[in-house]
């Protein structure tokens, strides 16, 4: 698949088959987000990934979260909320967890290794895509709770930056649509030919 094909077609679709997705493709995924960017080579992102029973840690993980924001938890509501929330791993059969181990070279400014990060999961995202697969980027409260630098083994500085949920899609994806580009480009510069590139 074309890259630029890939970036307008990719979606975010969390609805997926149970089907597994094979160790070939899962590496593949993984080896185009260990190829973004990174400032002094730093390449702070780490990955974990979590397929059938492994993916059920993360679940007692965000219960475990959740019961800190309840009143009472033992109660029927709170329960079925709890229930809920555990199998919510369980959606997709493959959720890689990207995170950020920040260098301590103090040359290193500590945002930009988030950003390499970041830039690691849209390289998975768009891998996954041109593999064939549905993928969602899923973040939230929970992702930067301490319990998840406890379970995922990271360090006081680490930090969850977001689950990527994989498998084979349900349907079609829908067609995409953004705003007109120039309306977030100031042109610095010679602007000469610019309104004629941009109804290109």
């Amino acid at each position: 698949m074309d890259i630029f094909e890939a970036i307008k077609t990719r979606r975010s679709m969390g609805l997926v088959k149970d089907e597994p997705v094979p160790n070939d493709v899962i590496a593949k995924i993984l080896e185009a987000g260990n190829w973004a960017p990174s400032h002094h080579r730093t390449e702070p992102w780490r990955f974990y990934v979590l397929t059938g029973a492994g993916r059920k840690p993360l679940g007692e993980a965000l219960v475990k979260i959740a019961k800190e924001n309840m009143e009472s938890p033992e109660s029927e509501e709170s329960k079925a909320k709890l229930e809920k929330t555990a199998g919510k791993p369980l959606r997709a059969p493959l959720i890689i967890t990207v995170a950020v181990e920040p260098s301590d070279n103090p040359k290193v400014i500590e945002i930009e290794e988030y950003g390499a990060a970041y830039a690691a999961a849209q390289n998975m995202l768009l891998a996954a895509h041109a593999l064939g697969l549905a993928g969602i980027w899923r973040t939230g409260k929970p992702c930067y709770h301490t319990s998840m630098n406890k379970l995922f083994g990271l360090s006081d500085k680490g930090k969850v930056l977001g689950f990527l949920y994989f498998g084979y899609p349900k349907k079609e994806a829908p067609a995409g649509k953004r705003k007109d580009v120039s309306g977030c480009i100031t042109w610095l510069g010679d602007e000469k030919g610019f309104d004629q590139l941009m109804k290109n």
